[in-house]
């Protein structure tokens, strides 16, 4: 049985992840389940650190939402405004403005701190 203690290398990890697969279907409210819970918040913690999974800009993150749930760039029209508007903030030829991220929040839950993020648009060729 792993020693319970800090992950600190590559090969601690795989270690307490083979240790959680060995741990996996035990029973609830077992001391092997409560440590498969110990094992699991030292990868999370570990995997934080050392992984971190960057937000998405805030394009994509619309994007996502509107697939993720089934919509359409129209379904944006209450939140953001025209056809035209719309079309332009998603080609990224026009940032989201102050109103827009509000109402993309309120309305659609999108959290406020992705949307806020800088991203790139594209530049005029004129």
């Amino acid at each position: 049985m792993l020693e319970l203690r800090p992950i600190r290398t590559e090969a601690d990890y795989r270690a307490v992840l083979d240790e959680i697969e060995k741990l996996f279907e035990t029973k609830p409210n077992t001391p092997e389940c409560d440590r498969l819970e110990v094992l699991t918040t030292l990868v999370e913690a570990y995997e934080q650190r050392h992984y971190p999974i960057e937000a998405p800009d805030p394009i994509e993150a619309i994007l996502y939402y509107l697939e993720s749930r089934g919509l359409s760039w129209h379904d944006l029209e209450f939140v953001i405004g025209s056809k035209a508007e719309i079309a332009d903030i998603l080609h990224r030829k026009q940032a989201l403005t102050l109103d827009m991220i509000r109402r993309l929040h309120q309305q659609l839950g999108i959290p406020a701190e992705i949307l806020i993020q800088p991203y790139p648009l594209m530049q005029n060729s004129a």
